[in-house]
């Protein structure tokens, strides 16, 4: 049976996210996350439906890809089908060929896991790589330690201010309390945990987000950010700490958070927390 592109719909994501709970394993590469498409859910199930893509082979799916952004592509594949020659080639002919509406003209992006025979081929196509990112991991088999600051978890009630530390510490974020709420209605949201961490007087002053993909699987941090007001007093490390004991709760076997590389403090900030640094990754390009 021929591979088939396809969009799940919003009826489609449960599948979708399934199967990105099951692909994620110890040992993998560094790859999509169903966390990330909880934190993509924010702009709603419809905007995220929209931006998936799916490759299947007689009713199973085999890779899923999300436009995170106009120009880029993260792309996973299911574990047995990394080297899968069909698919491979069809993976690069749809994200090079514009008509097939995965990827515009222009500048575009592509993140495929370390392996994989699509990374291959596309370099052989002549895409390039891009700029490297590190990817970071904390073993949870044993106790995480006390942060050493005070830690909420934000649900509801607390969102405004989760939402205003967000806004505080990423340059032109947008993220509202109508957005964090789009993103809690999703289905990945319910192996999920936000957190909060406050100063001795008691200022909200970090956040993060964690991502579970089930009991005895990696989980993802995304994202960590300090309010531009407090930085550079630990509040990064004591947050990520947090975030890799909430994750041990959840049940994850490991915690997960990729970093541009050139951004060497937030490399910093994760290995102080007891996040070991993993070989870089890089996505490929091309510009027309």
């Amino acid at each position: 049976m021929a591979v088939e592109l396809g969009k799940p719909g919003a009826d489609g994501l449960n599948a979708v996210v399934g199967v990105l709970r099951e692909w994620q394993y110890e040992g993998a590469p560094m790859q999509l996350h169903p966390g990330d498409l909880g934190w993509f859910w924010r702009s709603g199930a419809e905007a995220t439906a929209e931006a998936v893509r799916t490759w299947s082979r007689g009713g199973r799916l085999l890779a899923v890809g999300l436009l995170d952004g106009p120009g880029l592509l993260r792309l996973t594949i299911a574990p047995d089908a990394t080297r899968d020659e069909e698919l491979a080639r069809k993976l690069a002919g749809d994200m090079t060929e514009p008509e097939r509406g995965v990827l515009p003209r222009g500048r575009v992006n592509v993140e495929t896991p370390r392996g994989a025979l699509v990374h291959e081929l596309l370099s052989e196509d002549g895409w390039k790589d891009d700029e490297p990112w590190t990817p970071l991991r904390r073993d949870l088999t044993q106790p995480v330690k006390d942060p050493g600051v005070r830690i909420e978890s934000a649900g509801p009630e607390q969102a405004g201010v989760y939402t205003a530390v967000h806004r505080g510490a990423f340059d032109g974020s947008r993220f509202t309390e109508e957005r964090w709420h789009a993103m809690a209605s999703g289905l990945p949201f319910a192996d999920a945990r936000c957190l909060t961490a406050y100063d001795g007087r008691g200022n909200a002053v970090a956040v993060v987000t964690v991502w579970s993909a089930g009991p005895g699987r990696p989980g993802l941090l995304e994202p960590m950010g300090v309010h531009r007001e407090h930085r550079r007093l630990g509040y990064g490390e004591a947050i990520s700490v947090a975030a890799a004991a909430a994750l041990r709760e959840l049940g994850s076997s490991s915690a997960l958070v990729c970093t541009p590389s050139a951004n060497v403090g937030a490399v910093a900030t994760y290995r102080a927390a007891g996040f070991q640094q993993c070989a870089e990754v890089r996505d490929q390009y091309r510009d027309a």
